[in-house]
């Protein structure tokens, strides 16, 4: 079995997958109604709120778009705080709503500076909202999300859209203790399932928001899917099979307990970070603060080509890494270690890349 060591979708243990293979049931009757109470209870805790949360059936995207389409307005001045692709990704999908979308962009490899977005907010009063991804899979740059949201919230009083989807069950994120309105996930990332669910948080700040919002709606419209979670149903056919796998998985994260999960993904993340500089590779992001504790992102010597170390961990190690993408591409690798990942995985990949740059004359 091949060595997947890309940011999502993480490699699905037996159990999980034996879950998944469960024979179908009613979504609108009880046996569903008691799956879905219990799995949007248990993501609750997750997140760290007592506030709405539904389960999208749809890819991270799909949670993304919703944080936008419930809230805002076309024509509503909203600041998009990007570090990365993914960040760029939340402003493209405002724009292609119709939102005055006005983005604070910073060099691939930084964080988001606090004084920086305090300017720019000072500079557009009008500002409805902020979006900012919290963790940025492309650069593997984590955000410093508790500071940009006394920033935004405490400082400033505006509405905070945030992408969680690598974050969430994976690094510290509090939502109602950080005051977060819209918080974004998907299954795929530290929930150790595969793609196909997307989860999204709704503080009274958001639905306040969505009283206001005239944005085309349907399959998104997070006031249907708070109708029919009312009666333990979701409002459309929902993935079954995922449904499964995650009410599996959330009673372990629960069991394992979230300090845990926490203190698992910085111990691989710095054990990573350890053997990358051993081989003498630099990481990309500036600093080793900002530096994500889910996917690390590495600087291609100068001379090599990123794409052919990919290629030959692929072909001759069976290790999949994941490339840099956009601007980046061929200038950097990623290593994914969100959810389970072991030691042992990590060194047979480091091991691996040891091997292939050996082969390509670097080392």
């Amino acid at each position: 079995m091949a060595n997947l060591r890309i940011p999502g979708p993480i490699p699905v243990d037996d159990i999980i997958l034996h879950e998944m293979g469960s024979q179908m049931i009613n979504h609108r009757g009880p046996e569903f109604k008691d799956l879905l109470y219990n799995t949007t209870e248990g993501l609750k805790t997750v997140f760290k709120t007592t506030s709405d949360i539904f389960i999208i059936t749809g890819s991270g995207t799909a949670a993304m778009e919703a944080a936008i389409a419930n809230t805002l307005s076309p024509g509503d001045t909203v600041i998009n705080a990007t570090v990365g692709v993914f960040g760029n990704r939340f402003g493209i999908i405002g724009s292609r709503y119709g939102a005055n979308v006005i983005n604070l962009s910073f060099p691939f490899g930084s964080a988001i500076e606090l004084d920086s977005l305090r300017q720019c907010i000072e500079d557009n009063p009008e500002t409805s909202a902020v979006m900012v991804t919290h963790n940025e899979t492309s650069t593997g740059v984590t955000n410093d999300l508790e500071s940009i949201a006394t920033v935004v919230k405490g400082e400033y009083d505006k509405l905070i859209l945030v992408d969680g989807i690598s974050s969430v069950c994976s690094l510290p994120l509090e939502t109602d203790e950080w005051d977060l309105d819209v918080v974004t996930s998907a299954s795929q990332k530290g929930w150790m399932l595969p793609p196909g669910l997307s989860f999204i948080s709704f503080s009274e700040r958001a639905w306040e928001a969505h009283a206001r919002s005239t944005m085309p709606r349907f399959y998104l419209d997070m006031a249907e899917y708070k109708r029919y979670l009312e009666i333990g149903q979701p409002p459309f056919t929902p993935s079954v099979s995922c449904m499964f796998a995650l009410n599996v998985a959330l009673a372990r994260i629960q069991s394992e307990g979230m300090t845990h999960v926490y203190e698992r993904h910085a111990e691989i993340g710095q054990f990573t970070r350890d053997n990358i500089r051993g081989l003498g590779l630099n990481i990309f992001p500036k600093t080793e603060a900002i530096a994500s504790n889910t996917c690390t992102a590495v600087t291609v010597p100068e001379g090599m080509d990123g794409k052919q170390i990919i290629l030959k961990m692929r072909d001759d190690h069976n290790v999949i890494l994941a490339g840099g993408q956009t601007t980046l591409s061929g200038k950097i690798f990623r290593i994914g270690h969100l959810g389970q990942t072991t030691k042992s995985e990590i060194t047979d990949t480091v091991g691996s890349l040891k091997s292939t740059l050996q082969s390509l004359k670097y080392l």
